[in-house]
C-alpha cells in the first residue's frame, strides 16, 4: 500500500476480505472504523505490504511515517514507486481512519514478522522432506547458479553476486556492469549456459539505465565469463526498450533450450498497452541465439512493425520461465493485478491477451475487462484468485522425488509458499500448498545434484529439500 524505500518492490498480491476484528488492537480501537480499515487494508494494502505489516517495521521509511504522511500516501500515491493513488477507491474518512489503523499497529509493535523458518520433519500428500540450510544472511536473493565446483553463485537484487562454498561467503563477484537497483529492478535472474564446462559463459539480467530518458531504465541481459572471481569477456545481448522511470513489472527470469537458444522474459513497465504493441520489448517472452543474434526462425523475423527477439507477447509481469527438457516445451508463470495470476505454456507467436483478457481486476477494485477469453488469444494452463504472486518455476526432474516426477513447483511471494502443480499431459490436475510461512519465495531451482532449491526473502536464505523416510 504505502512506498517505504527505493528497495521496496510491490510483487506480492492480496488474499481473501478478513471481516473479524483485528483482536491486536486495544478495546479502544475496536471500532466499526477500525473494522473499515482492516478489511480496507486487506482490500488494498496487503497486496504490496503483507497481513502483518511486516514490511512497515523493518523498512526505512522514504516519505515518512506520521499518520498525516501515510494518508498521504494512502490519497496521491507515488506511481513511479508502483504505489498507487486510492483517492478514487477510498473516501476521505476511510482513508485517515485507514492511516490511524497502520499508524497505531505501528505504534503497539504488532508488525513484527516472527515467522518460524520450518527447518523440521515435513509431511506432504506423497513423501516427507526436512529443509537443509544452504545459504544464511542474504536479503532479496533473486537467482541462483550451480558452478561445476559445487560452489553457488547468488544474485541479490540489490545488485551483488556473491559466490558461496559450503554456505559460506568465499568472493564478491566484481566487474558487473551499472545496476539501477530500485522497486523491482535490480540483479535479477542468472543462468550458466548449458555447456559451461566447454565454453564458460554465465548468463545474467538486471536493469540497466536508459541513454535517452533521465532517470530511465529497463532490463537486459549480458553475458560474461569468470576468471579470478571477476566477471570478464562482457557482451551486453540486450537491452529492452522504451525506457520508463517506473519501478516496476521488469521480469526476469533466464532459461535456455537443448539447442542453445536463450529465452528470458521482460514486463510490461506498469503500462498495460506496451503488451500488445509489438513494436517495443514490454510484456513479452523473448529469444535470441546464444550469442545475442536473432535465429532466423524467430515468428516475427521480417516484419517491420514487430521487435525480431520477441518470442511470445501479451504478458504482464514474467516472473518464472523454464524449459522442459522432457518435452520441449517453454513454461512461463506471471504476476496478474489483484486475481488473475497465470501459468502459460509458451509457443512462438502465441497472445497471451494482457491486458485484452484476464481473470483479475485493478488493485483499486476498478475492473480492467470483462473477457477472459477471446478468439486469437491464448488461455493460462491454470490461474490464481486471488493472487500467489508467482515467483520461480521449475519441474521435478531425476528421481529422488517419488511421486513428483514431471511435477511443476512455483513459488508464492504473496503467501510465502511452494506450489506443487501435478501434470496430466500439459494440464494441471492437482495442485499442493508445500513449505508454508517458509518466506517470499523468490526463486525454485533443480540442482545439478537432483535437489530442489529454494531462495526466500525476509530473511534471505536458501533451503535444500530432502527427501526423507
Amino acid at each position: 500500500m504505502l512506498m517505504l524505500t527505493v528497495s521496496v518492490s510491490c510483487n506480492g498480491h492480496p488474499g481473501q476480505i478478513e471481516k473479524s476484528k483485528d483482536t491486536s488492537l486495544s478495546p479502544a480501537l475496536q471500532d466499526s472504523a477500525t473494522n473499515r480499515a482492516i478489511r480496507n487494508y486487506t482490500n488494498f494494502c496487503v497486496s504490496c505490504h503483507f497481513d502483518d505489516l511486516s514490511w512497515f517495521t523493518k523498512r526505512d521509511w522514504k516519505y515518512g511515517k506520521s499518520e498525516e504522511d501515510i494518508y498521504v500516501s494512502i490519497k496521491t500515491g507515488y506511481p513511479d514507486f508502483g504505489m498507487l493513488s486510492y483517492k478514487n477507491a477510498i473516501s476521505e474518512q476511510d482513508s485517515r481512519d485507514l492511516a490511524k489503523y497502520i499508524h497505531t499497529k505501528l505504534e503497539l509493535g504488532k508488525g513484527e514478522n516472527g515467522k518460524d523458518q520450518n527447518t523440521g520433519r515435513i509431511s506432504t500428500e506423497k513423501l516427507n522432506l526436512r529443509l537443509d540450510t544452504v545459504i544464511t544472511g542474504l536479503q532479496v536473493p533473486w537467482g541462483m547458479a550451480f558452478l561445476p565446483d559445487g560452489d553457488i553463485l547468488v544474485n541479490e537484487r540489490e545488485g551483488k553476486m556473491i559466490r558461496f562454498r559450503n554456505g559460506q561467503k568465499i568472493a564478491e563477484i566484481k566487474g558487473l556492469p551499472e545496476i539501477h537497483a530500485v522497486g523491482q529492478g535490480g540483479l535479477l535472474d542468472i543462468r550458466l549456459h548449458p555447456d559451461f564446462k566447454t565454453n564458460g559463459w554465465i548468463y545474467f539480467a538486471y536493469t540497466a539505465t536508459s541513454t535517452n530518458i533521465s532517470n530511465g531504465w529497463n532490463t537486459a541481459l549480458m553475458r560474461a565469463k569468470l576468471k579470478d572471481n571477476t566477471l570478464v569477456e562482457k557482451q551486453l545481448l540486450f537491452k529492452a526498450l522504451p525506457d520508463s522511470k517506473t519501478g516496476h513489472h521488469v521480469g526476469c527470469k533466464i532459461t535456455f533450450d537443448e539447442k542453445g537458444h536463450v529465452f528470458f522474459g521482460v514486463g510490461e513497465r506498469g503500462k498495460q498497452q506496451n503488451s500488445q504493441d509489438l513494436s517495443n520489448d514490454c510484456g513479452k517472452i523473448h529469444r535470441l541465439n546464444e550469442d545475442g543474434t536473432i535465429p532466423n526462425d524467430n515468428p516475427f523475423v521480417g516484419r517491420k512493425d514487430a521487435r525480431q527477439s520477441i518470442w511470445s507477447y501479451g504478458h504482464r509481469n514474467p516472473q518464472g520461465l523454464v524449459y522442459n527438457t522432457s518435452t520441449g516445451i517453454l513454461w512461463e508463470s506471471e504476476h496478474g493485478p489483484k486475481g488473475g495470476d497465470e501459468l502459460n505454456l509458451i509457443q512462438p507467436g502465441k497472445n497471451y491477451g494482457w491486458p485484452v483478457i484476464t481473470f483479475g481486476i485493478n488493485y483499486d477494485g476498478t475492473i480492467i475487462t470483462k473477457d477472459t477469453a477471446k478468439v486469437g488469444m491464448d488461455q493460462p494452463v491454470t490461474y490464481w484468485v486471488p493472487s500467489i504472486a508467482p515467483c520461480g518455476t521449475t519441474f521435478v526432474e531425476g528421481t529422488k522425488y517419488k511421486g513428483w516426477e514431471g511435477n511443476v513447483l512455483i513459488g508464492s511471494l504473496r503467501f510465502r509458499y511452494l506450489v506443487r502443480c501435478e501434470m496430466t499431459g500439459n494440464t494441471v490436475t492437482h495442485k499442493e500448498v508445500l513449505l508454508p510461512n517458509i518466506g517470499r519465495l523468490r526463486n525454485v531451482e533443480m540442482g545439478p545434484d537432483g535437489f530442489i532449491y529454494v531462495a526466500v526473502e525476509s530473511p534471505g536464505m536458501i533451503f535444500r529439500l530432502v527427501p526423507v523416510p
